[in-house]
C-alpha cells in the first residue's frame, strides 16, 4: 500500500512538472507570436523567471525523492531545446 502511494506521488510529480514545462513553452509561443521579439528584455525576463521557477520545482521534487535528478535535468533540457527551436524559427520569419 505504501509503495503504491509513493508511485502515485511520483507519477503526479512527473505530470505536474511536465505540465509546468508545457505552460512555459505555451507562454513563450504566445509572447513571440503576439507581443514581443526574442531580443526584448521582457521576453528574456519572463523566460528566465519561468525557467528558474521550474528548476526550483524540479530540485524540490528531487529532494523529496519524487523524481530522479537525471529525469529533472532531462525535462529542463527538453524544454530548453524546444525553446531554442522556437526562438530560431521566430528569428527566421
Amino acid at each position: 500500500m505504501a509503495s503504491e502511494m509513493i508511485i502515485n506521488h511520483q507519477e503526479k510529480a512527473q505530470a505536474l512538472l511536465k505540465a509546468d514545462a508545457d505552460k512555459i513553452l505555451k507562454l513563450i509561443k504566445v509572447q513571440m507570436d503576439n507581443l514581443t521579439m526574442p531580443q526584448c528584455p521582457l521576453y528574456e525576463e519572463v523566460l528566465d523567471t519561468q525557467m528558474f521557477g521550474l528548476s526550483r520545482e524540479i530540485d524540490f521534487a528531487v529532494r523529496l525523492g519524487l523524481i530522479e535528478e537525471a529525469e529533472g535535468k532531462s525535462l529542463l533540457g527538453e524544454l530548453e531545446r524546444e525553446l531554442s527551436a522556437l526562438h530560431e524559427a521566430s528569428t527566421r520569419k
